[in-house]
């Protein structure tokens, strides 16, 4: 009998991600048998404090890639852009598959955009990338962080704990919530994530016989924008959170890549941007720019 083990996190986000990612097998495998194992990590725990201090990287990862390594599970689904760069020991990403849209949007009851929101509006964020581009544009906004699933930090907005959000688009879209969205926030404005909009499918490395059944979902265009983003940010210290915005895109094979390394607080931006053919070279390439440019200093504040 064909059988996978995912493991998942207890979000309706997390478990949306997988059941999609075990549906999209079921459709191309109908024998294979998929099961659930729902692991709570250190980030659904930890929720009092802004995610850069409590650590950031792994926070949402490291709980199921130990379950991978111990051989209880086989398959972990996660959002791409918190998973960290460097794959670790014995793991691999098996499978990119088709992105979901990478923006940020901006959720607000009273309907504002992030240009008409009232002077010295609260907004939550718990992203340096995103608090940083946010000051950039609106020095006089209020940053204060704010934690939980998808459906939590909505919640906490119509209560009048902020007077607007930004978050991922992906996570509203795939949970059916795009109504409570205000504004797409255009890449101008507001450059995604690495990885922004994408699942990581994640196993053992040197298993084929799962990799052969993750292989199916790869999608090559996906695969290809997320490895040159990922690659500029690992060039530039790798670390999920350090304020750093990637977004590229494939046209006719070539990959159109745009950068930026910003200060916490958005006095100082630098922007890169490129085209390539090979994925890790193209983020290798832009990270070099931006550091001929001063993101070291702008980095290290």
């Amino acid at each position: 009998m064909n059988k996978l083990i995912f493991a998942t996190r207890p979000s309706n986000l997390a478990r949306w991600q997988t059941n999609y990612v075990i549906s999209l097998l079921q459709i191309a495998v109908p024998d294979l048998v998929c099961e659930e194992h729902v692991i709570t990590t250190r980030g659904d725990k930890v929720l009092d404090k802004p995610l850069p201090e409590i650590g950031g990287k792994g926070l949402f990862t490291q709980e199921l890639e130990a379950e991978l390594l111990a051989g209880s599970v086989d398959v972990a689904v996660h959002s791409l852009k918190d998973l960290p760069v460097e794959d670790s020991p014995g793991l691999t990403v098996g499978a990119v598959p088709l992105r979901e849209d990478p923006r940020d949007v901006l959720v607000c009851p009273a309907g504002y955009s992030l240009d008409s929101l009232p002077q010295g509006a609260v907004v939550g964020t718990s992203s340096l990338r995103r608090q940083a581009q946010i000051l950039h544009h609106r020095p006089d906004l209020q940053i204060k962080s704010i934690r939980g699933n998808v459906e939590t930090r909505i919640r906490k907005v119509e209560e009048g704990q902020y007077d607007a959000a930004v978050m991922a688009a992906a996570g509203l879209t795939r949970l059916g919530l795009e109504s409570h969205i205000a504004s797409y926030l255009p890449y101008a404005r507001m450059l995604p994530a690495p990885g922004q909009g994408a699942l990581g499918i994640q196993c053992r490395a040197g298993d084929t016989r799962v990799q052969t059944f993750l292989e199916i979902l790869n999608d090559i265009d996906t695969a290809r924008a997320v490895k040159a983003e990922r690659a500029f940010l690992m060039a530039l210290g790798g670390g999920c959170s350090i304020p750093v915005g990637a977004y590229a895109w494939v046209e006719n094979q070539t990959i159109h890549m745009n950068g930026l390394v910003i200060a916490t607080n958005g006095s100082q931006k630098i922007e890169v941007s490129g085209i390539g053919q090979v994925p890790q070279a193209l983020g290798e390439e832009l990270a070099r720019q931006a550091l001929q440019q001063g993101a070291r200093e702008v980095l290290n504040g």
